[in-house]
């Protein structure tokens, strides 16, 4: 596959590791003291004034038929250079993901619970119901956005998203629901390669709901100050790697400072969290990461990592995962019960005749891994 400038898609050789992950069957290494540090907090963005806008007074209807596009577009550009909100109530709105509702610096789209922002059927490879690109302060809220996946006519590529956050500032979610995305509901990242990567920055997701989505819940790209709470992540499948969050930025720019709490990631066809190689300062926190078909959290070559307080259960490969390269990570009271379902069902037999450890099938630090230390846990077959 070809690799856009503005966005990634996972790599070979991370699908490699991930086809000959039975090597993690092999001995623990043994834990070492680690202090990492805590991903940081987002701001939280301005308040873009009092101007108000309705999408229906710019022409949109709402009936599900009509092509609302540009009555969306029309109401952003008709904010004063102040800011302002972006109101859209009841129906259902469609959408062409090809052209994208383009939201603009210090706004806030404000959805109604009862709207749904529906993505018309298309044969591109890459769309985006709604982009917030080189923005600064701004808030979506509410509703709902599906995508095109059930109607799409093409069969190549897995670059549709539901929103995609990318060289942004200052950015909330609050409350919304998406799903049925070609690719992923949700994409954060950056514009640019390497040196000249433009990041997105102090990006809160709060009470978002992301699932059945073909690739990912939520890929994160390179970003500085991510602040993911309240969220679910669920039910990914479609196209690999079909994980409920995976944070790889690769050689486009690092990613920093992000944190997962509170968060349910859940029933997705690959992994509830992949973190790899660029990425450092992630906290998963108080999350409830459950029956996911491949490992619950997996780590390949990520720096300062905690993961505390966590009920992982129910994974059908190892429920934490910690690879060679990675380092400077704490694993610490977290419930790591049930996990490799997928192992021990295919060779109930042996298992039965090798006893196993409880940690054994819940837990694996390669030899390779520096610096992590492992306490408070609760380990059950």
């Amino acid at each position: 596959m070809t690799r856009a400038k503005s966005n990634r898609e996972p790599s070979a050789a991370r699908r490699g590791f991930l086809r000959r992950s039975l090597w993690l069957m092999m001995p623990l290494a043994l834990p070492a003291l680690v202090a990492p540090i805590a991903a940081r907090g987002s701001r939280a963005p301005s308040d873009p004034g009092a101007a108000t806008i309705d999408v229906r007074d710019k022409g949109a209807l709402g009936d599900g038929v009509h092509d609302d596009t540009a009555a969306f577009q029309a109401a952003i550009d008709a904010l004063p250079a102040a800011g302002g909100t972006v109101t859209v109530p009841e129906g259902n709105y469609m959408i062409d993901a090809k052209r994208s509702i383009k939201l603009r610096s210090n706004m806030r789209l404000k959805i109604s619970s009862a709207a749904t922002l529906s993505a018309i059927a298309n044969d591109s490879e890459r769309s985006w119901v709604i982009k917030v690109w080189r923005a600064k302060n701004v808030q979506i809220i509410g509703g709902r956005i599906v995508g095109e996946r059930v109607g799409h006519r093409g069969a190549t590529g897995e670059w549709g998203y539901g929103i995609s956050i990318q060289a942004s500032d200052n950015v909330s979610v609050t409350g919304t629901h998406i799903s049925d995305c070609w690719g992923d509901g949700i994409w954060i990242g950056g514009l640019g390669r390497r040196a000249s990567v433009v990041v997105s920055t102090n990006v809160t997701l709060d009470h978002v709901i992301s699932t059945n989505n073909r690739r990912q819940g939520l890929s994160i790209g390179p970003v500085r100050g991510v602040n993911v709470i309240h969220s679910t992540f669920s039910h990914t499948h479609g196209t690999k790697p079909q994980a409920g969050i995976d944070i790889e930025p690769q050689g486009q720019g690092p990613a920093r400072d992000i944190t997962f709490s509170d968060c349910t990631i859940t029933g997705n066809q690959g992994s509830g969290l992949e973190i790899h190689s660029n990425v450092s300062g992630v906290v998963v926190k108080n999350c409830r990461i459950q029956d996911n078909n491949g490992y619950g959290v997996l780590s390949v070559g990520a720096s300062q990592l905690t993961i505390s307080e966590n009920t992982i259960t129910g994974n059908g490969l190892v429920g934490v995962t910690i690879s060679p390269g990675t380092n400077n990570v704490r694993i610490t009271g977290n419930s790591l019960t049930g996990n490799s379902t997928r192992f021990l069902r295919s060779l109930v037999d042996s298992i039965r005749s090798m006893k196993m450890s409880d940690r054994a099938h819940n837990l694996r630090i390669a030899e390779g891994a520096g610096a992590v230390t492992v306490s408070g846990n609760t380990f059950q077959p």
